[in-house]
């Protein structure tokens, strides 16, 4: 099944959140003339309301490309994944962005504050996707389904879509965690627009977002028995097992074991297995036979058109001697690169002694001595709109490309980071045959258990998961990202890089927020 869901209307719940005193309006039903009567008055007006949950995570808006469900920020910019990406990413060793547009080089030189508008917009852009399930969640409330008449086989599947509707909450709630430490909080017990909302703890967010998932595991399809794109149990042990490997950086507290209980759930119990080519993973037509995608965000060149996701991922890192339609693309964008540091992790450039080696160097330097001059730093050449057969994707300028959330891949290296650590439950024989799969699918060489150190695996993570969003997290936890022991390109501003405060180790509540809901209090130091 490709993206059935996008088929369906996407109108239903035309929700429209400020840029600025975003938490006044958090769970506010539209003001267009579409009321939560008329939307929930029939099963097929669930349907629509529940495309519209997921249809948040890969749309900017209900109009098309130009068309914004938050107002005040560029809808090219307010893609979910776009967003994310740049928060993660950016900071890192493993990427540079040359653009200068507002906001852009304060993640490079790790000098960001409370109103840079990217940080903004990943905090309401997150926030509206949790009032859209928050609302769905609402209305989907046995209470409100016997008061509407809805029975029977229809009321079963709006109890499903409500499982779900509960996962993509988490997810999000899972997000604005690690980013931010301490957001607004609001669930669809709170009344609409009543108060303003509370904010939550680290500890106590994450004590939710566990709780909510281990409720919902049973209500949830089994692996792989749902559409393709959706929520399954599988989904929720994969966000289990990366909520519960960064546990002591939320909380203080480690759950290695818990780590080890979840991963070791979707590779014993997923029915998952590796794609047999690495380069596959990131294709215009990886929605087929992929065995290895546990959730994604799904886009369509033609359903999905917006400037984020992986249309942003593919167009953004093509430039200088690059030509777009060995892309699949018509779009070069000269925008983002990676450092040597990336690089020097792999044993050679050209791929030859590890597949996931995937750089464009002709034309291109290994060092930066430029961020803004596009030929400093290799191209990265993981993103293409181009199917199996050769063939490009659906549309010239939109990617065809779903991105994996989570995928196979990462849950071995959660399993052998969380034993390695210390976690119970698993072995490190096992940890080490887990990472040789990997090795052994980019034909690179394998390990022994002796290798198998928390050093090494930071580096095969980079090497495995490198542009999937995971970097600054990964950082935070091996304590790399804001210390001086690891330096890259231009980290904190320097061209040889420099430690910065730790305290950036969280992003600043937005600026905003703090003016329009006195409940809230700013992280340190911001």
């Amino acid at each position: 099944m490709k993206k059935n869901y996008f088929k369906l209307a996407l109108v239903s719940i035309g929700l429209s959140i400020g840029l600025t005193a975003c938490t006044k309006k958090l769970d506010l039903l539209p003001t267009n003339d579409i009321t939560a009567a008329q939307v929930y008055s029939t099963p097929a007006g669930y349907k629509q309301a529940f495309a519209k949950v997921y249809g948040a995570f890969a749309t900017t808006g209900n109009q098309g490309e130009n068309s914004g469900d938050i107002q005040g920020i560029d809808p090219g910019f307010s893609d979910f994944l776009r967003l994310f990406w740049q928060l993660q990413e950016l900071p890192t060793d493993e990427a540079v962005l040359g653009w200068g547009d507002a906001g852009i080089p304060d993640f490079h030189n790790m000098n960001w504050s409370a109103n840079n508008p990217f940080i903004k917009g990943v905090y309401y852009r997150s926030f509206y996707q949790i009032t859209v399930a928050n609302d769905f969640i609402r209305q989907s409330s046995d209470a409100k389904l016997a008061e509407r008449g809805i029975s029977g086989a229809d009321a079963e599947n709006i109890r499903k879509f409500r499982a779900e509707a509960r996962f993509l909450r988490a997810f999000q709630y899972w997000a604005l965690l690690d980013l931010f430490g301490r957001p607004a909080f609001v669930t669809d017990a709170d009344a609409l627009g009543a108060t303003l909302p509370q904010q939550a703890t680290k500890a106590d967010l994450f004590n939710f977002i566990k709780s909510e998932l281990e409720v919902i595991e049973p209500l949830l399809p089994a692996p792989k028995t749902n559409e393709y794109g959706r929520a399954d149990k599988a989904a929720a042990w994969a966000l289990l097992a990366r909520l519960n490997l960064n546990a002591e950086v939320y909380t203080g507290t480690p759950k290695y074991t818990e780590a080890v209980t979840y991963s070791n759930k979707v590779i014993t119990q997923g029915g998952y297995t590796l794609l047999t080519d690495y380069r596959k993973l990131m294709r215009a037509d990886n929605h087929i036979g992929n065995t290895e995608a546990i959730f994604t965000i799904n886009y369509d060149g033609i359903k999905t058109r917006n400037w984020g996701g992986t249309t942003f991922l593919t167009s953004a890192a093509i430039g200088g001697s690059m030509a777009a339609s060995d892309f699949g693309t018509v779009e070069a964008w000269y925008g983002t690169r990676t450092t040597k540091n990336l690089v020097n992790l792999f044993p050679d450039v050209t791929g030859t002694l590890d597949k996931r080696s995937q750089f464009h160097t002709a034309g291109q330097s290994l060092e930066i001595n430029e961020i803004g001059t596009f030929t400093d730093g290799y191209a990265i050449t993981k993103y293409k709109n181009i199917k199996a057969d050769g063939t490009s994707g659906s549309d010239p300028k939109f990617k065809d490309i779903d991105f994996p959330l989570f995928r196979l891949g990462e849950q071995y290296l959660i399993y052998s980071e969380a034993v390695v650590r210390g976690g119970t439950g698993g072995s490190l024989a096992t940890a080490t045959s887990y990472i040789n799969m990997l090795r052994t699918r980019a034909q690179a060489a394998t390990i022994v258990q002796a290798d198998l150190t928390l050093p090494f695996l930071m580096d095969e993570r980079a090497r495995e998961l490198y542009w999937e969003g995971h970097r600054r997290t990964d950082l935070i936890r091996f304590g790399k990202f804001t210390d001086a022991s690891y330096l890259w390109p231009f980290k904190g501003s320097l061209k040889t890089g420099k430690g910065v405060e730790s305290w950036r180790n969280v992003y600043p509540i937005p600026s905003d927020e703090l003016v329009s809901n006195p409940n809230l209090t700013q992280n340190s130091n911001y």
